[in-house]
């Protein structure tokens, strides 16, 4: 039986898109279904780049049809930035493998600078590549600095005729073997400061492009090259000065979000293996799947990667949505950043404890899945820094609601160009956002969701009444307990809103949001035992701690869900 909830491709129709993203998205399936599992794990520990693949986009104009502005689509109704049909190729990629989505994902990154520059001559280069199949990066990490954009070593040098010669390197690149365009931040030597900061646009077919080597054992190509002398003109630079800095955070914000949808597609494709293994696996005159401890984590991994689905894809709305006046998406998207992929990772940890040794098989899809779900969280930003990006809204949020219009699901066929004019990368304290109550009352029938409730309203409490001061407010790993807690009111937030919108089975939502009150109770706990926490704050804590509401009877009806994947899917040999 196929589970609505999950992604299936023997099943998989994406009906509510138009008819181009329906044929392309269905496309990609076929191709990987067609090429096979052996192949498909072949390809993936022999570390091969991902020509096939390529090919396959650039025939289709795949990267092209899905990442071209309409305002470089020359007419063509078909291409658009449309952020709902991006998310559903991440998880048909991170549902094959992290290497496809990986060359996707910073292509992205290297539109971004792209597309937000003022430069038509190269915005018009960029979408005449993506047309002839090419592949972008964006070149902003370094190997002493990292992607701390204020200590550059990429220097640009002017040449006394308008424009520059930049040299440096670059590190933890992808796509740098093979781009036809990457977008480098660099910094010019005669100028101090912001105003000195420059994005600019290379080729690495160049001759003073030189390429060092891939920094990882993977199909990924994830370069470090190095610039010696490389002309840079004037038709060339994408930003400059305090512009070039904005477009760096911004062009992050587009690319951020899609780890979330990537680490669906990662848990979805291991889900299908775990089950279906579990449940045909007899120990002590039993199947493995009839223990209760085994039931139990794997209805938790269930009901967690729903969780995931639900807040990514109301997520998009959000994005889709954004404008000056209202920027929600900029917590929404560290929080697809940093909850959904670690979400991700214990998922897979939970499955991994019931499959045990099958886990590391060589022919199976879970032994990928179990090392690249580590890579996620750790892409464009570590969770600790998302964690403290996230609160700097939490008294917003929390206190102090705004009047906002209803968002809607956003699945029509629209180009969400504000997201490539999103304006200065400052403000954040100022942004407000929509009644998380809401959704709550909406949901106050179900057991777990009033319990968690009772959480969140102790968390206002907690900021009103024991809040960090302002010593406390420099103990970082203090004020990352607080941030998970704060992050856990937020996920459940979304989750209800979308499964208001699409019509959840009730069973799995209770479900969910009994796992969300032990893990408030346990983030609570953590908080307790800070070596900084106040005897207040330590008060607080313990009497934050809540058990989930328990019910056998929901909790069998949702293992039954979980019971039925088993031989749901299987990918072709």
């Amino acid at each position: 039986m196929a589970d609505a909830l999950l992604f299936n491709p023997h099943t998989y129709d994406p009906a509510h898109f138009d008819p181009e993203t329906r044929r392309l998205l269905r496309a990609t399936v076929d191709w990987f279904e067609e090429r096979g599992k052996r192949k498909l794990i072949e390809d993936y520990r022999s570390r091969a780049w991902l020509e096939d693949f390529l090919a396959f986009s650039a025939k289709e104009k795949l990267f092209a049809t899905f990442l071209t502005p309409s305002a470089q689509a020359g007419g063509d109704g078909d291409k658009r930035w449309d952020t709902a049909r991006v998310a559903a190729l991440n998880e048909i990629f991170g549902f094959y493998g992290l290497d496809y989505w990986y060359a996707w994902q910073v292509t992205i990154l290297g539109l971004g600078p792209v597309w937000q520059s003022d430069n038509a001559e190269a915005r018009e280069r960029a979408a005449q590549l993506l047309d002839e199949g090419e592949v972008f990066a964006f070149g902003l990490s370094e190997r002493t600095h990292g992607a701390d954009i204020y200590s550059t070593d990429m220097v640009l040098t002017p040449d006394g005729e308008g424009g520059f010669t930049a040299s440096g390197s670059k590190y933890y690149i992808g796509n740098g073997n093979a781009a036809g365009l990457v977008s480098v931040f660099g910094r010019r030597a005669d100028v101090e400061g912001p105003d000195g900061y420059v994005f600019f646009a290379a080729d690495s077919r160049h001759p003073a492009y030189h390429l060092v080597k891939n920094v990882v054992d993977s199909s990924k190509y994830v370069s470090e090259f190095r610039l010696e002398d490389y002309p840079v003109r004037q038709r060339d630079v994408l930003h400059t000065g305090r512009a070039a800095f904005d477009a760096a955070l911004n062009t992050v914000n587009v690319g951020k979000f899609n780890l979330c949808t990537a680490s669906v597609g990662i848990c979805e494709h291991a889900m299908y293996e775990a089950v279906t293994h579990a449940h045909n696996r007899v120990l002590y005159g039993r199947r493995v799947t009839a223990f209760p401890h085994v039931r139990r984590e794997l209805t938790d991994a269930y009901a967690r990667l729903v969780g995931m689905k639900l807040f990514s894809d109301r997520s998009v709305d959000y994005f889709r949505s954004a404008s000056p006046e209202d920027r929600r998406y900029l917590l929404f998207n560290p929080m697809t950043k940093m909850k959904v992929t670690t979400e991700g990772e214990k998922v897979i940890d939970l499955m991994w404890d019931v499959i045990a040794a099958k886990g590391f098989e060589k022919d199976t899809y879970f032994s990928q899945a179990a090392t690249e779900i580590r890579g996620l969280p750790k892409l464009e930003g570590t969770v600790h820094v998302n964690l403290a990006l996230i609160l700097k809204f939490m008294g917003n949020y929390l206190l102090a609601p705004a009047a906002y219009p209803a968002v809607p699901s956003r699945l029509d066929a629209a180009d969400d160009d504000f997201l490539f004019r999103q304006g200065p990368a400052r403000g954040l304290g100022a942004v407000r956002f929509h009644d998380w109550r809401t959704a709550y009352d909406d949901h106050a029938h179900l057991s777990n969701v009033a319990v968690f409730r009772q959480q969140a309203d102790a968390l206002c409490e907690f900021v009103t009444t024991a809040a960090p001061d302002e010593e406390q407010s420099k103990d970082l790993d203090l004020l990352l307990a607080v941030g998970q807690l704060f992050a856990l009111v937020v996920y459940g937030h979304l989750v209800l809103e979308q499964a208001r919108l699409t019509g959840l089975d009730e069973d799995v939502l209770d479900e969910l949001f009994g796992i969300l009150v032990r893990d408030f109770s346990a983030h609570a706990v953590e908080l307790h035992g800070k070596d900084s926490a106040t005897e207040a704050q330590q008060t607080w804590a313990l009497a934050a701690v809540r058990r989930p509401a328990a019910d056998p009877e929901r909790s069998a009806r949702v293992w039954s869900r979980v019971e039925a994947l088993s031989g749901a899917y299987e990918m072709r040999p």
